[in-house]
């Protein structure tokens, strides 16, 4: 370390990127510090990733239980379910703590110096930090930038926090509307319309596009209507914008045309979550010290190694990594993210490849998928002058996936006719998230759909659906 500046690398943010960015520093030998001004761990341990996937797998255990029919169908009788509500919040919010912990713990262990306050850039190499006893400046040789995201509110919607409500409450799962309206069909809204429908909840999933799940594939939207909408108690409104949301007893929503933005219907519900989406946490990091201004969306501008950018070249020594860079907001992508700025700050030269991450919906079934949908695909393959081809496998036909008596579902993978590289793929079935990575690592590797199927996979698994899609490519090719 140079003997001029108190740390290489602070970091601001604690969340998973950062998190991860600052092990990796101090395993590529670099003294390292990490400001967080609220809670370890970020959006994701705290009120995303973690807790919201506890609270599926619990509420995903009685939708099973409740499920007589399929139960039957194996043999097996059972009687009464119920469930405790705060016992379930309370198995989120456990895990919660000890993940937290651990991040916390882990930091400490490695020699990583964690700074509680608030953390902006004073000037090049140089951070203040608020904290309770005061502002404390230190110096760096390099500084990362990674205050993640917090929910989107639109206009109009006001937010109360008991009754209307955005994902970071949602988690905390304190009572259980009747009826609850879902403002957005992305990746949060299903997650929630899952939990909320499986522990008797009657759900309204608002939409302002004109169609559910609008940025799915458009296979796979097609069979998640089918088995995660459909079946259960859930009313959908397409092409509608909630244009103003009141808190209440009811909670009073106007849905207008979203054309002529005339309020067309009214909706009194017992609750509303609001998931439209999130927004940059850029405010108040000090960003105009050094000239940088984030875009008009907020998000910090950066080029392919994860500089930050100034008038269209890289500020030295200032880094930015996570949602705050409007890349992928995922907090896998975050860690990526991390691992390769550190790596550049130690003088190599890496990017990441966006197009090889996977994203996944834990709703029951999953939804998974990596790289483009078919539509994104033939625009880019229009663009560059080849073609594409896509081929489909069912769970159905799955040895595996009929044992468990979870037939319902569908693997897609997209790729180029003439190399057989896969541009993406999507599946929606059980234990997709995990049946993606798959296809991410080969996008990652540059495989090709004729070489992979000649990899073999374990009989009988659910892999195999895999192994039957880059098989049919082969032939259809």
């Amino acid at each position: 370390m140079s003997q001029a500046f108190d740390y290489d690398l602070v970091i601001i943010g604690a969340g998973v990127g950062g998190h991860g960015a600052a092990i990796h520093a101090v395993r590529r030998g670099l003294k390292t510090a990490i400001i967080e001004a609220a809670d370890m761990g970020g959006t994701c341990v705290n009120r995303g990733c973690i807790p919201s996937k506890a609270l599926l797998a619990a509420s995903g255990r009685v939708r099973e239980i409740q499920d007589t029919h399929h139960l039957e169908s194996l043999g097996i009788q059972v009687g009464g379910v119920s469930f405790d509500r705060e016992a379930i919040a309370g198995h989120a919010n456990n895990l919660v703590s000890k993940i937290q912990g651990d991040l916390t713990n882990s930091l400490t262990r490695l020699g990583v110096d964690t700074i509680r306050g608030w953390g902006r850039v004073a000037g090049e190499q140089k951070v203040v930090v608020t904290t309770a006893a005061g502002d404390q400046t230190i110096t760096a040789k390099d500084i990362m930038l990674s205050p993640g995201s917090v929910p989107f509110v639109p206009p109009g919607i006001e937010i109360d926090n008991k009754t209307v409500f955005t994902s970071d409450a949602a988690v905390k799962l304190e009572w259980l509307p009747e009826w609850i309206a879902i403002i957005g069909s992305g990746y949060i809204g299903l997650e929630f319309c899952d939990v909320y429908t499986a522990l008797g909840s009657e759900v309204t999933i608002i939409e302002a596009l004109d169609k559910i799940m609008p940025t799915f594939d458009p296979d796979i939207a097609k069979i998640a209507e089918r088995v995660l909408i459909k079946p259960r108690p859930v009313e959908t409104r397409a092409g509608v914008l909630a244009m103003k949301v009141t808190p209440g007893s009811p909670v009073v929503i106007e849905l207008a045309d979203r054309e002529t933005k005339e309020v067309v219907d009214v909706l009194e519900v017992d609750a509303c979550l609001v998931a439209t989406g999130r927004i940059p946490a850029t405010k108040d990091l000090g960003l105009e010290r050094v000239g940088v201004e984030p875009d008009r969306r907020g998000f910090i501008t950066v080029d392919d190694e994860l500089r930050v950018v100034r008038d269209g070249e890289p500020v030295p020594h200032l880094w930015a990594i996570g949602d705050a860079t409007g890349k992928m907001m995922l907090a896998h992508a975050a860690s990526a993210q991390g691992v390769v700025a550190v790596d550049n700050i130690c003088g190599e030269s890496r990017t990441v490849n966006y197009r090889s991450i996977p994203a996944a919906a834990f709703t029951h079934p999953e939804v998974s998928f990596v790289g483009m949908t078919e539509p994104q695909a033939k625009a880019y393959a229009d663009e560059q002058g080849f073609a594409i081809a896509t081929v489909k496998t069912y769970f159905k036909g799955n040895s595996k996936a009929l044992a468990e008596g979870e037939s319902d579902g569908l693997a897609k993978v997209i790729y180029r006719k003439d190399t057989g590289e896969i541009l993406g793929a999507h599946i929606i079935g059980l234990h997709a998230s995990d049946l993606i990575q798959e296809a991410a690592n080969a996008i990652a590797q540059g495989q090709t759909v004729t070489a992979l199927s000649y990899c073999v996979h374990t009989h009988p698994t659910l892999s195999e659906v895999m192994d039957e899609a880059f098989k049919r490519a082969v032939v259809s090719a």
